[in-house]
């Protein structure tokens, strides 16, 4: 489904990405891991057209991604890619619910048919009894599963998910791990998952493992 080739990345003298290649196939959940510094985030953001190749492409069902640009870019990425971050950047003055169908306002869909989706989302993610919260009333789980919902809103064939769990206690992040697996299931999505933690690394069906900015196993 998703397919890099010889993506090569620079910031100032520095070679972060060095001829990359990467193919993430549709329902697959793919983990990466390796040292800090590695390439693993800056090769996420590329993967999710939050960040431009210096050098190759990244193409979905022989679409190429960096070559899509402004408006088209953008709706792209609304459409048909899912982020869930380390930190799960709510608005604060925003309820669960009305953080969720945001990128579904977005993207102009039914506000009611949005609705009917939080409430699938949410049973599935075992909030339903927290929407109408604001984050700041939600444990550190629950405001991840709210970013989790956020993420799915509008049905990504991708979900790309950068230390999703880095801040949650070893307990809930098994849980959200686990949840990707249950998520996939249900819906189809492929996920590609940064993470240092080689435990839950191992749960993916695939672990890539980055050094020095190539992939030197899992391909």
């Amino acid at each position: 489904m998703l397919e890099a080739k010889g993506i090569q990345k620079y910031y100032g003298d520095l070679h972060v990405l060095k001829g990359v290649d990467v193919r993430i196939d549709a329902g697959e959940i793919v983990s990466i891991v390796g040292a800090s510094g590695a390439g693993k985030s800056t090769l996420l953001h590329i993967l999710g057209t939050l960040d431009q190749p210096d050098q190759g492409d990244v193409q979905v069902d022989q679409r190429i991604l960096n070559k899509l640009k402004g408006d088209k870019l953008a709706a792209y990425r609304n459409a048909e890619i899912g982020f869930i971050f380390q930190f799960h950047n709510l608005l604060p003055e925003f309820t669960a619910e009305e953080n969720i169908i945001i990128p579904g306002l977005i993207a102009k869909k039914s506000e009611a048919k949005l609705k009917e989706s939080v409430q699938e989302l949410a049973r599935l993610l075992g909030i339903e009894g927290r929407l109408n919260h604001k984050p700041s009333e939600l444990s550190g789980g629950e405001q991840q599963r709210v970013a989790v919902a956020r993420a799915l809103i509008n049905n990504p064939k991708i979900v790309f998910a950068d230390e999703p769990s880095g801040n949650l206690d070893t307990h809930n992040a098994e849980a959200l791990h686990e949840l990707f697996f249950k998520l996939r299931d249900e819906f189809g999505q492929s996920f590609v998952i940064v993470t240092h933690n080689q435990e839950l690394a191992k749960m993916a069906d695939r672990m890539l493992t980055m050094q020095d900015g190539l992939i030197i196993s899992g391909q």
